[in-house]
């Protein structure tokens, strides 16, 4: 911590007391109805006051300014690869893409275990791709909407989606925030995350298959509702695809920051939403002037209105992108001041990088694992790839043993409400706990070589 003078002693103190009511707030967001970034935002601002005040103490004024900068410009790198793979992700939906992956596997006459195996091996492989967040999301919703008769049935599937979209997200850059943050540091390069790939597979694996003895093998009752997807949607998923290899491409070749290519890619999504607008509003003016109704059961595709990538970008997931900003700025003042340095100390010297990752994986079960991640990436310990490897899987994985321990648990009891709670989601902790330790011995057996310093 920086020498601070009698005057400004008390601003160490005061900074955490800040952190800590914002991060209080936060964890009572479902309670009291308020944005989580609200406080977060407003924190940082406190806090990088504070942080300012103890620094003209000591007469190193301006190094303030080249602290927030440095901050400011990692979360800009972040804020930009998000606004773009939320844009994609939030198209395909808009042009019916997963609900057609909804409706064609509720459409089955298959057990409830099948159907639990079926959408946990879809979230574990979808999750890489289109996030944790976003793959709960669609794969909760084809679980309830397949098992929301069998109570049991549908809880149990659920847990094992929080977990498997969790654990999937651990082994590539683009399945979770804190693997995209580690990824953007070149701490770790694309490829190298694979190495991750059966540890995750056996942590989602352990508690899946404890999970499914619960689960029965009856036939469910097939569902009776089609779905299409919307003009343009295969070309908007090739785009996606096509952007991810261009971003990768990029940083591995030429050592482009990997926002560069998202962002291109969502330019060259913006220049197709050019055409895709023209053509539907030809659609909607030749209906109109045929005064035709849409035949049943085809009113899910006909466009309600020309698509407009504008009314896309709204739907992108503001409080979240403003919520990393606070979290971030908060974090950041909390090292300027010196914080972090003490907690590396003690962590990461005195307990050892191991044992410290593990503990990091712990607590991502009650605190969010993206801002626990990110004080680690600040306090920058010195840790060979192993080791940053099993943070990233700890921090993944270990956010699964409670419901409030990761986004994708969050979201998910707000759409199976009454269903899957804190509470029915920790009868399965000790479940995920074990794949979580089983998890992080195969990394440590396998990956051993990574360890080397």
């Amino acid at each position: 911590m920086i020498a601070m003078a009698s005057a400004t002693h008390w601003i160490g103190p005061a900074i955490l007391v800040i952190f800590c009511a914002a991060y209080a707030l936060v964890f009572a967001e479902e309670r009291l109805g308020l944005r989580k970034s609200k406080p977060v935002m407003i924190a940082a601002g406190l806090i990088w006051i504070l942080v300012a005040v103890a620094y003209d103490h000591e007469g190193r004024g301006p190094e303030v300014g080249i602290k927030l900068q440095h901050v400011l410009l990692e979360y800009a790198e972040l804020f930009l690869f998000l606004l773009s793979a939320m844009s994609f992700v939030n198209t395909l939906v808009e042009r019916n893409v997963f609900e057609v992956l909804r409706a064609r596997l509720t459409a089955m006459r298959l057990s409830a275990r099948s159907i639990y195996w079926i959408v946990g091996f879809i979230a574990f492989f979808l999750s890489p791709i289109a996030d944790n967040l976003t793959t709960a999301l669609v794969m909760g919703t084809v679980a309830i909407a397949a098992l929301g008769h069998d109570r049991k049935a549908a809880v149990g599937s659920l847990v094992s989606i929080v977990v498997a979209a969790n654990a999937g997200g651990a082994f590539s850059p683009f399945g979770d925030i804190t693997t995209l943050m580690i990824w953007q540091t070149g701490t770790v390069r694309f490829g190298q995350f694979f190495a991750l790939f059966l540890p995750a597979l056996l942590s989602w694996l352990i508690p899946a298959a404890i999970i499914s003895l619960t689960i029965p093998a009856r036939t469910t009752d097939a569902a009776s509702y089609t779905a299409r997807v919307r003009k343009g949607g295969y070309v908007v998923a090739g785009l996606f695809l096509a952007t991810i290899a261009i971003t990768v491409l990029l940083n591995h070749a030429l050592h482009l920051p990997p926002f560069l290519g998202m962002m291109m890619g969502l330019g060259g999504l913006n220049l197709y939403s050019y055409f895709l607008h023209r053509a539907e509003a030809r659609i909607l003016a030749s209906e109109s002037n045929h005064s035709t109704l849409a035949p049943h059961g085809e009113e899910d595709w006909k466009p309600q209105k020309p698509f407009s990538i504008f009314h896309i970008l709204e739907k992108v997931e503001w409080d979240t992108l403003l919520f990393f900003y606070g979290i971030m700025l908060c974090i950041g003042g909390l090292g300027a001041i010196g914080y972090l340095d003490g907690l590396s100390q003690f962590l990461y010297i005195g307990l050892g990088a191991t044992i410290a990752n593990v503990v990091v994986g712990f607590l991502s079960a009650i605190v969010d694992n993206i801002p626990l991640t990110y004080a680690v990436i600040t306090m920058k310990p010195a840790m060979s790839l192993g080791q940053w490897l099993l943070l990233t899987l700890a921090a993944g994985v270990g956010g699964s043993m409670l419901s409030i321990g990761s986004a994708a648990g969050v979201a998910l009891m707000g759409i199976g409400r009454g269903t899957y709670t804190f509470t029915t989601h920790l009868k399965w902790t000790w479940a995920i706990m074990l794949g979580f330790i089983a998890g992080i011995a195969l990394h440590l057996f396998l990956n051993q070589g990574l360890f080397a310093k």
